[in-house]
């Protein structure tokens, strides 16, 4: 590759991270055991920031190399720890043992897993992203995404709840006051009180959050809240719900966080949505009607409710990305499985060219949107805001999933059609991660703001 003056396009990064993979001789990522160690010592950053054979270009702002863009790279030199293998192993244990058994039936039914979360409580993987100090299992983003990839591979629905909840669990744990977190944090965690719910999208605003129209109004010691919310989580079973109101005007800074119990008066949960896929999560509107909740059930600042619902997004994209790629792991695995077995014109599907290159493109941007997965959350944990990289890891980790599943529908043929297979349910969960947590056109604009600031 040249060095110097030739240009790069847009799609370098990505083509630096398959680099990244041929140079640790195609090490592989599953499940999830990542060792930046086995790369080159020249490619791990150096004081100047740049690594061999990467090209530069000029920019708006002056050259720069595109090792510069690659941000954190010099810091990403790292073994998993055995918190983080054993978390996972824990998680993937438990996923195979109880989830996936039942996977197919709940997807069947809509059965919400109410048993199956109180187990991953007696776990401590029911609040893991909640501090020790807490009472929660206290893993970094990097043992989260783990656990979620293994949850995810056996029941993206549980997988799912679990992030919604996290974030909620998080959210306390950080904004709130130790009575709030006595009152709801502690019976969450020990798995008596249902699962968490995060109340921020409503009928006429799902991406734009700033735009949300659910009022809260201070009445002497009392918040009366006024509104709907669409699409949340867990609502139907959740002991608690995180409603994010205006309350201070329009704009960003007009939004406040409020803990509303399942019991509060005024406060109606809606009949489960009849979703295409992950439909065992529970997925139901709040109404907000003349709702009163007591004045101590701020969470965080008034007018904090936006920065509040921001600071937990990152972690939570590089969730969604862990569980996309779990989905991925599941169709791939299946793929190849039925391809070893069917027959076609005398040999077996994996003894054709094509099916074998269909195989190679999928495991490649499977260990890419591992890659950027892991970024993002050792970021994360390095005290990193890693705005942009948790949305280039949920927004390529979506996608990318995505397609490698429509492939291996495509290798079971007439079977993959069927509800018989896994893959068809696995097409079905996976379409939602497009959406969901800021959907693929949100990361692209969260992307292009961030380089550009």
């Amino acid at each position: 590759m040249e060095q110097a003056d030739a240009l790069v396009h847009d799609g370098a990064q990505l083509a630096f991270v398959v680099a990244l993979l041929q140079s640790a001789g195609g090490a592989g990522l599953h499940p999830g055991i990542l060792s930046f160690d086995r790369l080159p010592v020249e490619w791990r950053g150096s004081a100047s920031g740049a690594c061999p054979g990467v090209v530069t270009r000029e920019g708006r702002q002056g050259r720069f190399r595109v090792a510069d863009t690659i941000r954190g790279l010099e810091r990403l030199a790292f073994e998993l720890t055995e918190e983080q293998k054993l978390a996972a192993a824990m998680a993937r244990d438990f996923a195979e043992r109880r989830l996936l058994p039942g996977a197919a039936e709940r997807d069947r039914t809509g059965a919400f897993p109410s048993d199956e979360l109180r187990e991953l409580a007696g776990l401590g993987l029911l609040a893991m992203r909640v501090p020790v100090d807490d009472g929660g299992a206290g893993l970094d983003t990097v043992g989260y995404a783990l656990c979620m990839e293994a949850i995810a591979e056996a029941c993206s629905s549980v997988a799912v709840v679990l992030a919604s909840s996290n974030l909620s669990a998080k959210i306390l744990s950080d904004y709130g006051t130790p009575a709030q977190k006595a009152e709801w944090l502690a019976p969450y965690v020990r798995g008596q009180s249902g699962p968490l719910s995060f109340a921020l999208s409503e009928p006429g605003c799902g991406s734009d959050a700033s735009a949300l129209a659910t009022t809260a109004r201070l009445e002497g010691e009392t918040w009366l809240l006024d509104g709907g919310k669409m699409w949340t989580t867990g609502a139907s079973h959740a002991g608690l719900h995180l409603v994010f109101a205006r309350s201070d005007g329009a704009g960003k800074a007009g939004i406040s966080c409020f803990a509303v119990p399942h019991d509060t008066p005024g406060l109606s949960v809606g009949k489960d949505e009849d979703k295409m896929g992950q439909r065992a999560s529970g997925t139901a509107p709040l109404t907000l009607e003349a709702c009163r909740i007591p004045a101590r059930n701020l969470i965080g600042q008034r007018g904090q409710g936006y920065s509040v619902a921001l600071s937990a997004l990152a972690p939570g994209r590089a969730g969604i990305a862990a569980l996309s790629i779990g989905l991925a792991e599941a169709a791939l695995a299946a793929g190849r499985a039925y391809a070893e077995e069917r027959r076609a014109f005398g040999k077996r599907l994996t003894e054709f060219q094509n099916t074998q290159f269909v195989l190679a493109d999928s495991r490649t941007e499977l260990d890419a949107a591992w890659l950027l997965t892991l970024r993002a959350a050792k970021l994360i944990d390095l005290g990193d805001r890693a705005v942009a990289e948790s949305s280039m890891a949920k927004l390529f980790a979506s996608e990318a999933a995505g397609r490698i599943i429509d492939r291996m529908v495509q290798v079971h043929g007439g079977y993959g059609y069927s509800r018989e297979f896994l893959v068809e349910r696995l097409y079905r969960d996976i379409r939602v991660t497009r959406i969901y947590e800021g959907t693929s056109e949100v990361q692209r604009l969260v992307v292009a703001r961030e380089l550009a600031s």
